[in-house]
């Protein structure tokens, strides 16, 4: 059995459905039991729901109607509340919930449970921003989980995704009514990663060999710019599509009724000023899933009726 916790989340929803057509028993934790509506994106780093997901629930559907997958209503902030569901668990996928970036339990409490537990294998979901920026307190905290899964005992891969292509799910209210995206920074650009390549990664790595110990930079695979992104979008609807750019200020006021602080303003500094490294395209997608990464044009594509 494989635990997939943030399983109704931007990943999670492809996850576990990967994981069941696959074949293997899913336990699905998410603190609701059922999968969450469709609806706006947070920002980078956060997972998000959208439109896209409504093949993924149904792919859940159909997994759990085989017995497949159970939805398991748990904390992934509170081990305790996982301890039953980690017995005879194999591997475990853990994507940690924002307030978890910023504060809350130890660290070791989830991965020393999983260990007890007897799992053989976890993948935590990281950040790009934890290599590339090792002082910056927004990522302190997925730095200590990252030094807590490598010394609890069982198999570990880490996951560092750059900036999500989902993130653009931030604008559909505005696409739909104003036809005009709010961004910042319109003319930096990232390698934007689409969440779908992101499970796609992590179901290779809870259920293959080969990846135990290491960790893979995740990227989309090329660089493009909020203002490039609009255009794409423009093109995909057949209809023009305004870009007003935020200050960094405005951005920042938006940001943080999602997350915290310190965790907005690292996320800001990488918006705004991004490092070459965290430009740079990373040839892990393709070394472990044998294709290139989605570009962002696909990831509209799949997505278009969330714009509309």
């Amino acid at each position: 059995m494989i635990v997939v916790t943030g399983a109704t989340g931007n990943i999670g929803r492809t996850l576990v459905p990967l994981l069941a057509a696959a074949g293997e028993d899913v336990a699905a934790v998410s603190r609701g039991l059922r999968p969450a509506e469709p609806a706006g994106a947070e920002p980078v780093g956060v997972e998000s729901t959208g439109a896209e997901h409504a093949g993924a629930d149904e792919g859940v559907r159909r997994a759990r109607a085989a017995g497949r997958v159970r939805h398991v209503q748990a904390d992934v902030g509170d081990a305790a509340s996982l301890r039953p569901v980690l017995d005879g668990a194999d591997a475990l996928f853990v994507l940690l919930g924002g307030e978890l970036n910023s504060h809350g339990e130890s660290p070791h409490a989830l991965p020393t449970a999983a260990a007890d537990a007897g799992v053989k294998r976890i993948v935590l979901l990281s950040s790009q921003g934890s290599a590339t920026r090792p002082d910056a307190p927004s990522h302190t905290r997925l730095r200590a989980f990252e030094a807590a899964v490598r010394a609890a005992g069982p198999d570990f891969t880490i996951l560092r995704p750059g900036a999500f292509a989902s993130n653009a799910f931030a604008w559909t209210e505005s696409v739909r009514t104003r036809r005009t995206v709010h961004a910042p920074f319109g003319d930096v650009a990232l390698p934007v990663i689409d969440p779908a390549d992101i499970a796609e990664v992590a179901a290779a790595a809870l259920r293959e060999g080969g990846h135990a110990g290491r960790t893979y930079e995740l990227t989309g695979p090329a660089a493009i710019s909020p203002r490039e992104q609009v255009a794409v979008l423009s093109a995909a609807l057949g209809e023009e599509v305004a870009f007003a750019e935020l200050t960094r200020e405005e951005a920042r006021a938006r940001m943080t009724h999602f997350m915290p602080e310190e965790v907005a303003d690292g996320t800001l500094d990488i918006l705004g000023a991004p490092l070459p490294s965290e430009q740079r395209v990373s040839p892990d997608v393709r070394d472990v899933l044998g294709r290139p990464a989605r570009p962002f044009a696909q990831w509209v594509a799949r997505n278009l009726p969330a714009f509309r």
